[in-house]
Order: structure tokens, then sequence, then C-alpha cells
């Protein structure tokens, strides 16, 4: 199991993975946001990133007024900045998303330490289900998600999971 607590896996997987490792480190966009537990989530840390994958940073704050200040402070400068306060599942939510180099970033924040968030749970979830399947599988998620597919949905699809996408993998046992 790849530890996600931190980066330094991506500096040995693929071209995409190399690249993120190399943007986030030399851009320090995880050790700016250090002080709410930022995780790497979504598709590049388990390789099945499109073209246009997102880097997707999961945050735990317990106050978001700072919060929001220190994602205004460190990116409000980089390139398509926009932050949001919403609400998913019942929970309050921040997101900033910008761009640096050719990356799209997204910082979440909830309040709901990062491990027990849904994005994280799922991104175990997935890689467990990547890590028992033949390489085909892999590249069938792919597919679907280069044909417009959710990354939730198209397991759901593959595994034949019925409902909701989101909440059927979150259950889904081996």
């Amino acid at each position: 199991m790849i530890d996600f607590s931190t980066i330094d896996y991506l500096k040995k997987g693929s071209l995409k993975q190399v690249q993120a490792f190399e943007v986030l480190t030399q851009h320090k966009v995880l050790s700016k946001m250090a002080p709410y537990d930022p995780i790497l989530a979504g598709t590049i840390p388990i390789n099945i990133a499109i073209d246009n994958s997102d880097l997707d940073i999961l945050c735990y704050w317990e106050d978001k007024a700072p919060f929001i200040a220190m994602l205004e402070f460190h990116f409000s400068k980089e390139n398509q900045f926009t932050l949001r306060e919403t609400v998913i599942d019942a929970h309050e939510t921040v997101i900033a998303n910008f761009r640096i180099e050719n990356f799209e970033i997204e910082i979440f924040g909830q309040n709901i330490p990062v491990r027990n968030q849904n994005g994280y749970l799922h991104l175990l979830i997935e890689h467990e289900i990547l890590e028992s399947k033949e390489e085909s599988f892999r590249l069938e998620i792919i597919k679907l998600k280069q044909k417009g597919y959710k990354t939730e949905p198209a397991f759901a699809l593959l595994l034949g999971l019925k409902g909701n996408p989101f909440e059927a993998l979150l259950k889904y046992k081996m």
C-alpha cells in the first residue's frame, strides 16, 4: 500500500506523476498548507489521470476563516484563482482552484479530518481495487474518463455497482 500522507511515491511514477511531484514541490503547495494536513487525492496518485486531470488536495480546517485567509495569501495571485464556499453532504466546504504551470490545482477543505473525508476514502478504495485487478482494468477506467466519465462512475460501471456511484464505492467490498 502506498503511503499517501507524503507525495514521495510520485517521484518513481508515470511522467504525469513525476511532473506533479515537481510542481507541488517547487511551488511548495503542500508545505504552504501544512497546518491543514494536506493530502493529494484524485486520479494522479493512483495513475488513472488523463490529460486534463487536476491535482486534488484535501485539507482539514477547524476554523474556516484562517483557512480561507491562508488560501488567499498563498495562491490568490496564481493563474485563474477562484475560491468558493459550498455545502457538500451537509458539510461546509471551501474550494480553491488555480493553475500552476500545466496543472490545475484544487484545494478542497472541510471541517472533517482528511482521513475521514470521502475523497480520501475513495482514493484508498480505488487504489485497492486497481491493485487487485489486471492492468486492463486500469486502462478501461482511463478510457471511460477520456469519454467524459468521472472517476467514481467509471469504477461503478466496470464493477457493476448500482445506485449513487460515490456512495456505492464507499460500501464496496473486495
